[in-house]
Protein backbone atom coordinates (compact mmCIF):
# COMPACT_ATOMS: atom_id res chain seq x y z
CA UNK A 1 0.00 0.00 0.00
CA UNK A 2 1.02 3.38 -0.81
CA UNK A 3 0.56 6.31 0.76
CA UNK A 4 -0.77 8.01 -2.31
CA UNK A 5 -3.49 5.56 -2.75
CA UNK A 6 -5.02 6.65 0.58
CA UNK A 7 -4.31 10.36 0.79
CA UNK A 8 -6.56 12.89 0.98
CA UNK A 9 -5.66 15.61 -2.22
CA UNK A 10 -4.95 18.85 -1.88
CA UNK A 11 -8.11 19.51 -3.48
CA UNK A 12 -10.22 18.50 -0.36
CA UNK A 13 -7.70 19.32 1.73
CA UNK A 14 -8.17 22.39 4.38
CA UNK A 15 -4.68 24.46 4.96
CA UNK A 16 -3.96 27.96 6.28
CA UNK A 17 -1.38 30.06 5.31
CA UNK A 18 1.81 30.78 7.25
CA UNK A 19 1.26 34.50 7.81
CA UNK A 20 -2.07 33.81 9.02
CA UNK A 21 -3.12 34.69 12.47
CA UNK A 22 -3.46 32.35 14.84
CA UNK A 23 -7.10 33.54 15.24
CA UNK A 24 -7.44 32.68 11.79
CA UNK A 25 -6.69 28.79 12.15
CA UNK A 26 -8.44 28.50 15.30
CA UNK A 27 -11.69 29.83 13.20
CA UNK A 28 -10.68 26.87 10.93
CA UNK A 29 -10.60 24.49 12.80
CA UNK A 30 -13.49 25.03 15.03
CA UNK A 31 -15.81 25.76 11.60
CA UNK A 32 -14.69 22.38 10.40
CA UNK A 33 -13.97 20.57 13.80
CA UNK A 34 -11.00 20.00 12.90
CA UNK A 35 -7.88 18.86 15.26
CA UNK A 36 -5.15 20.12 12.92
CA UNK A 37 -4.24 21.95 9.49
CA UNK A 38 -1.09 21.76 7.53
CA UNK A 39 0.42 25.26 7.13
CA UNK A 40 2.05 26.70 4.15
CA UNK A 41 4.02 29.38 2.19
CA UNK A 42 1.89 29.71 -0.95
CA UNK A 43 2.31 26.34 -1.80
CA UNK A 44 5.20 25.16 0.08
CA UNK A 45 4.61 22.51 3.41
CA UNK A 46 5.58 24.59 6.65
CA UNK A 47 4.49 22.11 9.39
CA UNK A 48 1.09 21.53 10.89
CA UNK A 49 -1.10 23.21 13.50
CA UNK A 50 -3.25 21.94 15.87
CA UNK A 51 -5.16 23.21 18.80
CA UNK A 52 -3.05 21.78 21.74
CA UNK A 53 -0.18 23.84 20.04
CA UNK A 54 -2.30 26.80 20.42
CA UNK A 55 -3.44 26.32 24.00
CA UNK A 56 0.31 25.27 24.92
CA UNK A 57 1.72 28.60 22.86
CA UNK A 58 -0.81 30.75 24.00
CA UNK A 59 -0.61 29.57 27.43
CA UNK A 60 3.58 29.90 27.70
CA UNK A 61 3.00 33.77 26.06
CA UNK A 62 3.84 36.81 27.99
CA UNK A 63 0.50 38.66 25.89
CA UNK A 64 -2.80 38.76 26.78
CA UNK A 65 -5.09 35.69 25.32
CA UNK A 66 -6.65 38.34 22.33
CA UNK A 67 -3.39 39.41 21.55
CA UNK A 68 -1.83 36.19 21.13
CA UNK A 69 -4.68 35.15 18.50
CA UNK A 70 -4.59 38.09 16.62
CA UNK A 71 -0.62 39.07 16.64
CA UNK A 72 0.86 35.45 16.74
CA UNK A 73 1.43 33.76 13.15
CA UNK A 74 0.56 30.03 12.33
CA UNK A 75 3.86 29.48 10.98
CA UNK A 76 5.57 30.73 14.29
CA UNK A 77 4.13 27.88 16.27
CA UNK A 78 4.04 25.05 13.45
CA UNK A 79 5.81 22.30 13.93
CA UNK A 80 7.20 18.82 12.38
CA UNK A 81 8.09 21.43 9.82
CA UNK A 82 10.82 18.45 8.06
CA UNK A 83 8.46 15.72 8.76
CA UNK A 84 6.36 15.56 5.44
CA UNK A 85 6.09 12.01 3.62
CA UNK A 86 5.78 11.19 -0.12
CA UNK A 87 3.01 10.07 -1.71
CA UNK A 88 5.43 7.02 -3.14
CA UNK A 89 6.29 5.81 0.62
CA UNK A 90 4.34 2.82 2.25
CA UNK A 91 1.59 3.80 3.57
CA UNK A 92 2.69 1.83 7.00
CA UNK A 93 5.33 4.92 7.87
CA UNK A 94 2.54 6.84 8.64
CA UNK A 95 1.42 4.41 11.02
CA UNK A 96 4.53 5.96 13.71
CA UNK A 97 3.64 9.19 12.35
CA UNK A 98 0.57 9.64 13.57
CA UNK A 99 1.15 8.42 17.31
CA UNK A 100 2.26 11.86 17.76
CA UNK A 101 0.36 14.05 15.54
CA UNK A 102 -3.59 13.97 14.20
CA UNK A 103 -2.62 14.26 10.47
CA UNK A 104 0.33 13.28 8.19
CA UNK A 105 0.99 16.07 5.77
CA UNK A 106 2.02 14.28 2.02
CA UNK A 107 4.41 16.68 0.00
CA UNK A 108 6.66 16.62 -3.52
CA UNK A 109 10.84 16.65 -3.75
CA UNK A 110 10.21 20.46 -3.72
CA UNK A 111 7.96 20.44 -1.03
CA UNK A 112 4.66 21.51 -2.26
CA UNK A 113 1.56 20.24 0.11
CA UNK A 114 -0.33 17.50 -1.74
CA UNK A 115 -2.55 16.34 0.44
CA UNK A 116 -2.57 14.70 4.28
CA UNK A 117 -3.22 11.82 5.77
CA UNK A 118 -5.22 11.62 8.86
CA UNK A 119 -5.14 9.38 11.80
CA UNK A 120 -8.38 8.25 10.44
CA UNK A 121 -6.98 6.84 7.81
CA UNK A 122 -4.45 5.12 9.37
CA UNK A 123 -6.97 3.24 11.72
CA UNK A 124 -9.19 2.80 8.52
CA UNK A 125 -6.42 0.87 7.06
CA UNK A 126 -5.39 -1.07 9.96
CA UNK A 127 -9.04 -2.34 10.14
CA UNK A 128 -8.55 -3.53 6.79
CA UNK A 129 -5.92 -5.29 7.06
CA UNK A 130 -7.24 -7.83 9.56
CA UNK A 131 -10.40 -7.77 7.90
CA UNK A 132 -12.60 -6.11 10.92
CA UNK A 133 -14.70 -4.99 8.05
CA UNK A 134 -16.29 -8.70 7.16
CA UNK A 135 -17.90 -10.79 9.32
CA UNK A 136 -15.35 -14.36 9.74
CA UNK A 137 -13.75 -16.46 12.29
CA UNK A 138 -10.67 -15.13 14.16
CA UNK A 139 -7.71 -17.61 14.04
CA UNK A 140 -4.87 -17.02 16.45
CA UNK A 141 -1.94 -19.18 16.38
CA UNK A 142 1.61 -19.90 16.71
CA UNK A 143 4.30 -21.43 15.16
CA UNK A 144 8.35 -22.24 15.44
CA UNK A 145 9.96 -19.93 12.61
CA UNK A 146 11.09 -22.42 9.66
CA UNK A 147 11.10 -21.90 5.62
CA UNK A 148 7.77 -22.66 4.39
CA UNK A 149 5.51 -22.69 7.04
CA UNK A 150 3.82 -20.01 5.07
CA UNK A 151 3.73 -22.53 2.27
CA UNK A 152 2.48 -24.95 4.50
CA UNK A 153 -0.23 -22.77 5.48
CA UNK A 154 -1.56 -22.02 1.98
CA UNK A 155 -1.55 -25.66 1.12
CA UNK A 156 -3.54 -26.35 3.96
CA UNK A 157 -6.28 -23.29 3.89
CA UNK A 158 -6.67 -24.73 0.24
CA UNK A 159 -7.21 -28.13 0.90
CA UNK A 160 -10.70 -27.42 3.09
CA UNK A 161 -11.48 -24.38 0.76
CA UNK A 162 -11.02 -21.78 3.59
CA UNK A 163 -11.44 -18.38 2.01
CA UNK A 164 -8.83 -16.09 3.73
CA UNK A 165 -9.91 -12.53 4.63
CA UNK A 166 -7.15 -11.32 6.43
CA UNK A 167 -3.53 -12.90 7.49
CA UNK A 168 -1.01 -11.21 10.18
CA UNK A 169 2.08 -12.46 11.39
CA UNK A 170 4.09 -11.25 14.61
CA UNK A 171 7.77 -11.69 16.27
CA UNK A 172 7.53 -13.35 19.09
CA UNK A 173 9.90 -12.18 21.89
CA UNK A 174 12.33 -15.38 21.51
CA UNK A 175 11.96 -15.11 18.04
CA UNK A 176 12.17 -18.61 17.04
CA UNK A 177 8.47 -18.24 17.23
CA UNK A 178 6.01 -16.21 15.21
CA UNK A 179 2.37 -15.42 16.11
CA UNK A 180 -0.40 -15.52 13.33
CA UNK A 181 -3.99 -14.11 13.07
CA UNK A 182 -5.63 -15.17 9.90
CA UNK A 183 -9.78 -14.45 9.48
CA UNK A 184 -11.79 -16.59 7.57
CA UNK A 185 -14.35 -16.94 6.37
CA UNK A 186 -17.01 -19.69 8.06
CA UNK A 187 -17.50 -22.95 6.33
CA UNK A 188 -18.49 -26.83 7.53
CA UNK A 189 -15.16 -27.43 7.72
CA UNK A 190 -13.82 -24.77 10.48
CA UNK A 191 -13.61 -27.65 12.81
CA UNK A 192 -11.39 -30.29 10.74
CA UNK A 193 -9.15 -26.95 8.80
CA UNK A 194 -8.21 -26.01 12.93
CA UNK A 195 -7.50 -29.44 13.30
CA UNK A 196 -5.59 -30.47 10.76
CA UNK A 197 -3.47 -26.93 11.89
CA UNK A 198 -2.59 -28.14 14.73
CA UNK A 199 -1.56 -31.84 13.66
CA UNK A 200 0.59 -30.07 11.05
CA UNK A 201 2.57 -27.88 13.96
CA UNK A 202 0.62 -25.05 14.63
CA UNK A 203 -0.89 -24.29 17.82
CA UNK A 204 -4.18 -22.76 18.06
CA UNK A 205 -4.23 -20.04 20.62
CA UNK A 206 -7.77 -18.96 20.06
CA UNK A 207 -10.73 -19.13 17.88
CA UNK A 208 -13.11 -16.21 17.78
CA UNK A 209 -16.15 -15.80 15.18
CA UNK A 210 -17.02 -11.88 14.65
Amino acid sequence: MFVKSHMIPLRKTHFIQKSASVQEALDLMEKLDLDGIPVVEEKRYQGIITRHFIYEACFLSSLSKEQFLLKTRAGEIARYKNQAVSEDEMFEQTLLMVNDMPIVAVADKHNVLLGIITRYDVLEQFQSAFGMKMPGVRISFASLEAEGRIARLSEITKQFHENIISLTTFDETDKLVRRMVMKVEKTPNLKKFTEKLSQSGFRILSIHED
